[in-house]
């Protein structure tokens, strides 16, 4: 398989960076987040709960858009991370973003922070 592009995405739509700080696995999504970007979001997510990393911090502050293919991978990283012990923290979201966490009420299922620095335990 071609890794630099899954389905149908193309690597310029999203990039994610990951790193790992403490026992937080980062994530940094950038660009837009939607059905044909998505796999691109949920392998690294997928990849860090398998290595037994179930606290995840993603960085929305670079995510300019997110649907609702974006939003149910986040969720599903939500349920595996609660399910072994951890949680996913949302970071930095822009308004259009945020947007459709508040409508969907997906704001209320996550614990959102405004910078990284307060994500992450000291």
């Amino acid at each position: 398989m071609d890794r630099e592009h899954i389905g149908s995405a193309l690597p310029a739509r999203l990039r994610v960076e990951t790193r790992t700080v403490g026992g937080s696995e980062v994530l940094t999504p950038v660009g837009e987040l939607d059905h044909h970007t998505a796999e691109l979001l949920r392998e690294p997510l997928d990849g860090a709960l398998d290595a037994g990393r179930s606290r995840l911090v993603v960085d929305c502050s670079g995510l300019e858009f997110c649907d609702s293919t974006g939003l149910n991978v986040l969720l599903g990283a939500r349920l595996r991370a609660d399910a072994a012990g951890g949680a996913v923290h949302l970071v930095g979201m822009r308004p259009a973003v945020a947007r459709v966490f508040h409508i969907t009420g997906a704001d209320t299922v996550f614990t959102v922070h405004e910078t990284l620095a307060t994500a992450l335990p000291e």
